[in-house]
């Protein structure tokens, strides 16, 4: 019952109080993007949601979009503006998917969405993380997020789909709250100081 229909109206109310909430703070960080990023405020992105369906996630732009001399986007640690790290640090730059929450894209607690060229190179376990909606902060992410393997990743994201609960969402949710504040194993970014996920080799 939860997870078919309370998760669902759990995610719509508090997304959209936390919206709300959150507005001046949005608007803030969206004006100094603005100008910042010669009006370019938003960062879309294609990433698989709940049965690999494909949806774009709303990010506030934390780079550049610097090239080197071949025309290729210079490395994320070559482009994150001094302005990008400060929202990245404090998870600002996760505002945004709050909207892919109200749109029913993502979930408030989830595994969370990655690269679609990740999707051939899951084995048949790893693509469990794919039975549940992708999520703003998953367990996962307060159990290490970028600090941890991408082994480890996912042996959490599947863990969560089979426990999902009112309980566990409600555990992760105070978690990220406190680590977004003490910053304990964080690393600012899903790709930022993260390595390329190549695919698991067989044993």
């Amino acid at each position: 019952m939860y997870i078919n229909f309370f998760k669902r109206l759990l995610d719509f109310l508090l997304a959209g109080l936390g919206f709300i909430f959150l507005f001046p703070l949005f608007f803030t960080v969206a004006i100094v993007l603005f100008f910042l990023n010669n009006g370019k405020v938003f960062f879309f992105q294609p990433r698989p949601g709940e049965n690999e369906k494909i949806f774009k996630v709303i990010k506030f732009k934390s780079m550049t979009d610097k090239k080197d001399a071949n025309g290729e986007l210079l490395p994320f640690h070559l482009r994150v503006t001094k302005f990008g790290n400060f929202i990245r640090k404090y998870s600002l730059d996760e505002i945004p998917q709050l909207l892919n929450v109200l749109k029913n894209d993502m979930s408030l607690v989830g595994p969370r969405p990655l690269l679609v060229e990740y999707l051939p190179l899951y084995n048949s376990f790893q693509k469990q993380r794919h039975l549940a909606k992708p999520g703003i902060t998953g367990w996962a992410q307060v159990n290490g997020r970028n600090a941890i393997s991408w082994e480890q990743k996912f042996e959490l994201d599947v863990w969560y789909v089979e426990n999902r609960s009112f309980k566990t969402d409600l555990k992760i949710i105070l978690l990220t709250v406190k680590k977004v504040f003490f910053k304990e194993g964080v690393n600012n970014s899903d790709n930022l100081n993260m390595t390329t996920f190549t695919g698991t080799p067989t044993k």
